[in-house]
């Protein structure tokens, strides 16, 4: 289970990156940045964190909750849009977001002294950052992170679905399902798919055309 033994090794005000959405097929990709209050989280708080992953959507929302309204917390977001994805790539478009989440959290919450990030890449950040593979299961601030971003991006999707059904959105987050490719392969792409995504670039160059919102 995640702890605080990096963010304590580091020392002071540390943040834990992570992001959400890299491989649906729409969507944006979504990233949160989050500093835990100094004294940790309560006992209960912190064994219930996990990678948000492994977690239900109802566990999920039920500890997003739990975090919004923990007491010395400081927590921010970021997106890259389906435009940016498409034009930088979607590593590129995700280490936007989380420079983006990073940059609100300073200057919403005060100054970071340190980040951790997600994965093998880190953004370019005005603070030292180190990257963690798994770090979501690791470290409790990037967990906590994952999980905040996850449900704001699932709401985001459910959002579009009631604008674009039939592509099974409110279930599968913009993911590739046989829903949703069903989906794309008779409605065709929406302004939300990302055109660098070999199947949304194969529906659209088989000539199923545009979908887009009455």
């Amino acid at each position: 289970m995640p702890d605080l033994s990096l963010e304590r090794a580091l020392g002071g005000r540390v943040a834990g990156l992570d992001e959400v959405g890299r491989g649906p097929l729409a969507g944006p990709v979504v990233a949160a940045a989050v500093v835990l209050p100094q004294g940790g989280l309560a006992g209960d708080l912190a064994a219930a964190i996990d990678d948000s992953k492994r977690l239900t959507d109802r566990a999920r929302r039920t500890l997003a909750q739990a975090l919004r309204q923990t007491e010395g917390i400081a927590f921010a977001l970021g997106a890259a849009s389906v435009a940016e994805i498409d034009q930088l790539n979607i590593l590129q478009a995700s280490l936007l977001a989380m420079r983006r989440a990073f940059w609100r959290l300073e200057a919403t919450g005060g100054r970071v002294e340190a980040a951790l990030v997600d994965g093998r890449h880190v953004p370019v950040l005005p603070c030292p950052a180190r990257a963690v593979v798994g770090g979501d299961g690791i470290s409790l601030s990037i967990a906590a992170a994952s999980i905040i971003a996850k449900v704001v991006r699932d709401d985001l999707m459910r959002t579009l679905a009631g604008r674009y059904p039939g592509y099974g959105w409110e279930h599968n987050a913009g993911y590739g399902t046989r829903v949703h490719k069903e989906g794309l392969n008779t409605l065709g792409a929406t302004p939300h798919h990302r055109r660098s995504f070999a199947p949304v670039r194969a529906a659209l160059e088989e000539g199923r055309g545009e979908n887009r919102e009455e």
